[in-house]
């Protein structure tokens, strides 16, 4: 017997599933929305697989993908560079702003009071997130660029001498490279990098090659926003905590996919944006150690930041407040809030499963376009893969290709270096392609994507 299902049709939802699973025990039954379509055993109907309706059952949450782009559906695929916002964030922000707008921790009234409150609940949410053990151990900043920041000026030039060695890799992003080279000057230490191996990805080898016990500490990604690979994040801090070093963990790639547990990886410090996790932009975090961040001094004096202050000297305030001078993103703070309560209502591990389904069929898709060049590992049952892909296409440029498919096509994808330009010297070419979905991205809009690229590549073969 077959079950047909209209397109119009929303997709029952999980809970409809697990309260009515007679209604869809159908063996086997075939289930279809759009161009997918599922074979699926009475069993997992009864407890449906989140590749079958997640990226459906969640894009009603987001009103900006519901529209048109030069004539055709919105296909949105950066999202290693932003991820969009459900409504619940919207509307977290917007009543905040409408109903208990005020300053924090500076009034005894009612707003004042109502603000603090969420601002604060904000940040316990930010910690149980990703497993902290303690709220202080998180220091709301505008970004991670930031974040990396704020510890390279306190932690970096307070412990980092002439001759210490700082260990990072080829991979790393701009918001990391550029303020350890800063760091460097000013202090004198040596920063080394770990190289790609055969594979293209950074060599884990090499990490303990490298290390000794001139090394003071080691900062890397967890997953690469260009090669979308990953690093035993846990074998590096146990490698790095063996020769005495410390390190922080660039997570703006792994926080909003996968379950992060600080306690877990030990990571001394670890760094993540809101604004690629459904969250708003202009706030991020740093996760810290709580007796590191007590004995890093602040970056920035003003309000907040402060004990007691006389006209020849002032003392700091204990962590969170030593580092968040002035007047914060409250608005920002409490929709990052907001966005972790969606994520965590859908479940991290749910996301990354699904995600990881994404991935396979995105990186094998892309296979079979002419001329491409696929970066980073290929996914296997051994080896993830984030859901993301950088290629080149043969005598195309990368910039072309996506300008194309946004005026031709409708789809958003990412070109140029990512910021990652020394990732892109070491692989010998000047930019790329980028295509980096999310749970709300679905199997049929990779389908339309290849269907697109594969048009912009028959278009400039046609000069040729």
């Amino acid at each position: 017997m077959m079950m047909q299902v209209a397109m119009a049709l929303k997709p029952p939802s999980f809970r409809i599933l697990r309260k009515n699973p007679q209604r869809f025990r159908t063996s086997p039954t075939r289930i279809r929305y759009a161009s997918l379509s599922v074979w699926a055993s009475t069993e997992s109907l009864a407890d449906p697989p989140p590749s079958l309706f997640l990226g459906y059952s969640t894009r009603t949450d987001f009103p900006i993908l519901h529209q048109e782009v030069n004539g055709s559906k919105l296909i949105y695929l950066d999202n290693a560079a932003t991820s969009q916002k459900p409504s619940a964030v919207l509307k977290a922000i917007q009543y905040y702003y409408e109903s208990y707008n005020s300053n924090v921790h500076r009034g005894i009234h009612y707003l004042s009071a109502r603000a603090t409150e969420e601002y604060e609940l904000a940040r316990k949410k930010v910690a149980s997130f990703i497993n902290a053990s303690d709220s202080r151990e998180i220091i709301f900043t505008r970004n991670a660029t930031e974040a990396i920041n704020l510890f390279a000026l306190s932690w970096g030039l307070q412990n980092l001498k002439q001759g210490d060695e700082v260990i990072l890799t080829v991979a790393e992003h701009h918001s990391v490279i550029a303020p350890m080279l800063d760091t460097a000057k000013k202090t004198g230490a040596v920063l080394k990098y770990v190289s790609l191996n055969e594979d293209g990805v950074p060599d884990v080898n090499m990490f303990k090659q490298l290390m000794s016990t001139k090394t003071k500490l080691v900062i890397v990604h967890h997953v690469s926003n260009m090669l979308g690979s990953a690093l035993p994040i846990e074998d590096v801090v146990v490698w790095a905590h063996d020769v005495g070093a410390i390190v922080l963990v660039d997570a703006c790639q792994s926080v909003p996919h996968m379950v992060v547990d600080v306690q877990k990886i030990n990571a001394d410090f670890l760094v993540a944006s809101s604004h690629k996790m459904c969250g708003p932009t202009g706030i991020g975090f740093l996760y810290g150690k709580y007796h590191h961040l007590s004995a890093m001094p602040p970056v920035l004096g003003g309000g907040e930041m402060v004990a007691d202050v006389f006209l020849d000297h002032y003392t700091y305030a204990d962590p969170p407040s030593r580092f968040e001078a002035g007047t914060p993103a409250i608005g920002e703070a409490i929709g990052l809030g907001a966005a972790i309560d969606y994520l965590s209502g859908i479940g991290m591990q749910r996301i990354h499963d699904y995600e990881v389904e994404l991935a396979k069929y995105l990186y094998e898709s892309l296979g079979t376009v002419p001329g491409i060049r696929i970066y980073g590992p290929a996914p296997s049952e051994n080896v993830y893969r984030a859901a993301l892909c950088s290629f080149n296409v043969e005598n195309i440029h990368p910039t072309d290709i996506a300008t194309f498919l946004d005026q031709q096509h409708g789809v958003a994808i990412r070109s140029g270096h990512h910021c990652a330009q020394p990732l892109h010297r070491v692989l010998d070419v000047n930019a790329s392609a980028r295509a980096s979905l999310y749970f709300y991205n679905t199997r049929e809009e990779i389908d339309n994507f290849i269907h697109a690229l594969n048009d912009t590549v028959s278009f400039f073969n046609s000069f040729k």
